[in-house]
């Protein structure tokens, strides 16, 4: 008797387990949530854009990017990468040192153009340049307070042309006012800039807006700061006139390739202005700030958008 009740509680047991394997499996297959509760999923985290600043070469005219960074700080919009070419690299390093937009346009309108000029000896058999660009290269190290250029607190590139090879090259440590003096050595005017037994020139000849490189350094969004004119506006007359002439039209199709690449372009109105003209730098700040101002939507919606991916 107690044989066949252990096997009849033996039975029964089986009997419930296969009752609540079907009913697992019939759950399963219908596709019903077998949990207590829902598991909600969070939401995609979104983050702030890398906004990446590329200021052009194009001389005195370089004078306007100062204008384009003070509408950026009006907007409350810091770039978290600059790279600069030739002029660009200028004033790029001098902000990427920690400095405001408005201290940025005092030391413009009291630059005097002498404490960056020094001219060579033409008799010395060396000659490279008219300018040797000792005195820019000691005046922009003054500027940024000697800092390095891995020392800036916005992260820096600097842009050049190796004379022997003609690749363009940036600079990212060493030296501020020595990269910034070889960015800015323009054939013919300024000597080249010797780096580690290197030769360097204009960064304009190669890079003349320097999209490609601010965005291989992270940028998701670059404002591209096209300062460089067109040369049927100029109005060429001596030498230096010439050599920045020149300059302008080698880089013109590297530009016009580059430009695409921007998510913002920014083209200050300066169609009279010489490269050579400091008397007009006020002229070509405020040109920067109409030109940013006219992009800034634009750009507001670039940083959105980017947000909502």
């Amino acid at each position: 008797m107690q044989l066949m009740s252990f096997n009849g509680f033996f039975l029964h047991l089986l009997l419930i387990l296969s009752v609540l394997v079907l009913n697992a499996c019939s759950m399963m297959h219908s596709g019903k949530d077998t949990s207590q509760g829902s598991v909600s999923k969070s939401p995609p985290l979104m983050r702030d854009p890398v906004i990446g600043l590329a200021l052009g070469s194009g001389a005195t005219r370089g004078f306007a990017h100062i204008g384009v960074i003070k509408v950026l700080e009006a907007n409350g919009i810091k770039p978290n990468i600059i790279v600069g070419t030739s002029a660009g690299s200028v004033i790029s390093a001098i902000y990427a040192s920690g400095i405001s937009a408005n201290e940025l346009q005092q030391i413009a309108i009291d630059l005097d153009e002498a404490t960056i000029t020094d001219w060579t000896n033409p008799f010395s058999g060396k000659m490279g340049g008219m300018i040797k660009g000792d005195a820019l290269q000691s005046k922009v190290n003054q500027l940024v307070k000697n800092r390095l250029i891995e020392q800036m607190k916005i992260p820096l590139g600097i842009v050049a042309t190796d004379l022997k090879t003609g690749n363009p090259i940036l600079f990212q440590r060493g030296d501020t006012g020595q990269a910034v003096r070889a960015s800015s050595s323009v054939p013919g005017i300024f000597t080249p800039t010797v780096i580690q037994g290197k030769e360097y020139v204009d960064g304009g000849l190669t890079s003349p807006v320097p999209i490609k490189f601010t965005k291989n350094l992270g940028a998701d969004i670059v404002i591209a700061v096209n300062i460089s004119s067109d040369p049927s506006d100029q109005q060429v007359s001596g030498i230096l006139g010439t050599l920045l002439q020149t300059t302008t039209i080698m880089g013109r199709s590297i530009t016009n390739w580059e430009l695409p690449l921007a998510e913002v372009i920014v083209v200050p109105q300066l169609p009279q202005m010489k490269s050579t003209d400091f008397r007009s730098r006020n002229a070509a700040i405020l040109a920067g700030e109409i030109a940013m101002q006219q992009q800034i939507s634009t750009l507001k919606n670039k940083i959105e958008e980017f947000k909502k991916k």
